[in-house]
């Protein structure tokens, strides 16, 4: 299992696009791995077939995608065309490969198998995780779904542009929160001298505590 804050493991492995080293796949990008528990099954088409008219959301952003199975390669490619055909698409462009895991050798290893769900042999499936990984190769965000419940890939964008902003700005952003909209001052940041961190300002929403910890900000630039 990989916490937050972990360097990613750096494995090899087969993919659609042959065989990949993680960390030369990332690069000095953003990166999203996700897995699926079968190629062939419908609600894992309707994921990947949303991740592909995303894909001009997840680069304008800096973020490599790939996926992983436990099918082998033949069976990725002939799925990617009933993929590409579902959402409208020419089948010969998938954007982002697909890694095989026939063993679960990397599923197990990353905790990402789902007890519940299991193959006609009764092996565990893969679930539905997902893994944000920044340039420094460190696990930025992880959601895991069952099987039975599809992801929100929109919300997926939104959590990515709130790590990329908090990175690199003094804020966090509240529940819901959208490009553009309000974020919140840190903790940590006095309230002598806010003005010069926060130049668009500081409001403080006041409470029965009396403490001013709620204090909201523009979007810094």
């Amino acid at each position: 299992m990989v916490n937050l804050g972990d360097v990613f493991p750096d494995f090899e492995a087969d993919s659609t696009i042959g065989k990949i080293k993680f960390h030369d796949f990332i690069g000095d990008k953003w990166c999203v791995l996700f897995s699926h528990p079968a190629d062939y099954t419908p609600v894992c088409t309707t994921e990947l077939g949303k991740c592909v008219q995303l894909t001009p959301e997840f680069e304008k952003r800096g973020v490599k995608m790939i996926a992983l199975s436990c099918d082998d390669i033949p069976s990725h490619q002939g799925w990617s065309q009933d993929i590409m055909q579902f959402v409208n698409q020419p089948k010969d462009k998938f954007p982002f490969p697909i890694i095989s895991d026939k063993g679960r050798d990397l599923a197990v290893s990353l905790g990402m198998v789902d007890p519940e769900e299991k193959d006609k042999a009764g092996i565990p499936l893969t679930c539905r995780a997902v893994f944000v990984i920044g340039p420094d190769k460190k696990l930025k965000l992880s959601m895991h779904y069952p099987a039975t419940t599809g992801r929100n890939f929109a919300e997926l964008l939104r959590c990515i542009d709130s790590l990329q902003l908090t990175m690199n700005k003094k804020v966090a952003t509240p529940e819901g929160w959208t490009l553009g909209g309000k974020c919140m001052v840190l903790p940590s940041i006095p309230q002598e001298g806010i003005e010069k961190v926060f130049p668009k300002g500081v409001d403080i929403k006041q409470v029965p505590s009396g403490k001013s910890y709620l204090r909201y900000t523009p979007q810094p630039e």
